[in-house]
């Protein structure tokens, strides 16, 4: 039985992944290693999240945790 692409974020959850406000977010997925959008649904795109993450572990550094400490 097929379960379909797999799980799906659109904007807001991308955002929300990545720490950014909606506006950086729509600067980032206009990047030529962003990913290109699973699909185009009316007046949004949807992106696989494992497509997203993907680019994440390979493009964005990670970011210090409140337990952190420069050093």
């Amino acid at each position: 039985m097929d379960h379909g692409p797999g799980l799906l974020m659109g904007p807001y959850e991308i955002a929300e992944r990545l720490g950014v406000s909606r506006q950086r977010f729509q600067q980032l997925a206009r990047y030529p290693t962003f990913p290109k959008p699973y699909q185009e649904l009316r007046g949004m795109k949807v992106w696989l999240a494992e497509d997203v993450e993907e680019w994440i572990k390979k493009y964005r550094q990670p970011r210090p945790t409140e337990g952190d400490t420069p050093g």
